[in-house]
């Protein structure tokens, strides 16, 4: 494509594709999209997902095109074990794993469930190995090898999760996960910022570094407490790592994960980084776990928030009065909302609307500016917003406009 900034779905800066900018990029062949949201995103506090629920978004998870679904814990309850193996079995096109300690009883219960494959986490900071497991720190290492090496035995995909990696000393964290890649076993190595406490900058330097000393693919983990998840993520991935990790609307363990519908657009659109995704079932999906999850997302959450292309501003309906006309909607919009599966645009009525915004509902209404006195009609819908706090329903609008008819 001469211009990977413009499409008939996207229009981004063409700043993302000049060569200064993409040389710098260290780009995978392939990315991968390791879903999270049926373990990781059920961690978020108060949140609980029941079995049902599980199969019903593995299932669209499935539809949507990710690559794995990680379905969850089996250690954490007989509920969860039942889903995992319910998904596992399921036929799905996506690979399903699960999540385990570093320990043979878990990986005896993954195999139970029928998974391709398993994410092993073990503490890899000193300080959260010595205070919160209150372990010498040479356990670490010896789990890490013993249940790594048993769950390749017995055929799973081995992840091996390194939690707080980015908080461990590196000569620590790099001999513990040497000491795995020599004498235990992982297929690929996670790199993961368990309290969301890098800067992107810091991501690509990790990524890197770990480049230069192992040739395993690299997943990264990384939660949001800066903000950062999906920014980091993609410094991750810009400097070579092939499998990110994903919760549907963000939500997590605290302040949550890298949210799918963002970090999966912004790699498509703004890296030009093709994952054979079906965006246009984003928006359906993040609806159906706002609802199973029961955490609602604000109206201005990008790709998939309800206010994403709902406009008030005046100045912007008159832009939108223009554009519609012409069938430009990307001069207004960076995507197109059916690429996401949104709704279409929908103009509001209230305080900061405009003389454009009167003229616009006019026309769609079918009736001639020209019959009313559009200043006074602005005017009290300004009013009316104000008193509500809250945007004009159509209905009153119609009776605002009703009042003031020209003689």
């Amino acid at each position: 494509m001469d211009q990977p900034w413009l499409s008939n779905k996207w229009w981004v800066s063409p700043l993302n594709f000049v060569d200064e900018v993409r040389t710098q990029l260290k780009l995978p062949k392939k990315v991968s999209i390791h879903d999270i949201t049926l373990r990781d995103g059920e961690q978020q506090a108060g949140l609980t997902f029941n079995k049902e629920d599980k199969i019903e978004i593995a299932k669209m998870l499935d539809d949507v095109g990710v690559h794995r679904i990680e379905a969850g814990m089996p250690a954490v309850s007989n509920e969860d074990r039942e889903a995992i193996k319910a998904i596992a079995r399921m036929g799905l096109n996506a690979e399903v794993f699960c999540f385990a300690r570093c320990m043979k009883r878990d990986v005896d219960l993954a195999l139970e469930c029928d998974v391709d494959g398993i994410e092993m986490e073990i503490p890899s900071s000193e300080h959260l190995i010595k205070y919160a497991y209150d372990w010498p720190l040479e356990k670490a290492i010896e789990l890490s090898v013993e249940a790594t090496s048993y769950a390749a035995k017995h055929g799973l995909h081995v992840a091996f999760f390194t939690i707080d990696g980015t908080r461990a000393d590196l000569n620590w964290w790099f001999k513990i996960v040497s000491k795995v890649a020599n004498e235990g076993h992982m297929d690929s190595l996670v790199l993961v910022d368990t309290f969301g406490v890098c800067n992107p900058e810091a991501i690509r330097y990790l990524t890197r570094k770990v480049r230069q000393q192992f040739n395993t693919p690299l997943e990264v983990h990384l939660h949001n407490d800066f903000g950062l998840a999906v920014a980091n993520t993609l410094a991750a991935v810009s400097e070579g790592a092939e499998i990110i990790h994903t919760t549907v609307n963000g939500i997590g363990e605290r302040m949550g994960n890298a949210d799918l519908a963002e970090t999966v657009l912004a790699l498509e659109a703004l890296y030009g980084v093709k994952l054979g995704l079906d965006y246009s079932k984003l928006y359906k999906l993040s609806k159906l776990v706002e609802k199973l999850s029961g955490i609602k997302m604000p109206p201005h959450k990008p790709v998939v928030g309800d206010g994403a292309f709902k406009v008030e501003s005046g100045i912007i309906v008159g832009w939108w009065r223009n554009l519609e006309k012409q069938n430009k909607p990307l001069i207004m919009f960076p995507y197109h909302w059916s690429l996401v599966g949104q709704k279409n645009v929908e103009i509001l009525l209230g305080k900061k609307s405009g003389r454009d915004s009167i003229m616009y509902k006019l026309e769609k209404m079918g009736i001639n500016p020209t019959t009313i006195n559009v200043d006074k009609v602005l005017e009290e819908v300004k009013a009316e917003s104000i008193k509500r706090k809250s945007p004009v329903p159509d209905e009153v609008f119609k009776q605002i406009v009703e009042r003031n008819k020209l003689k």
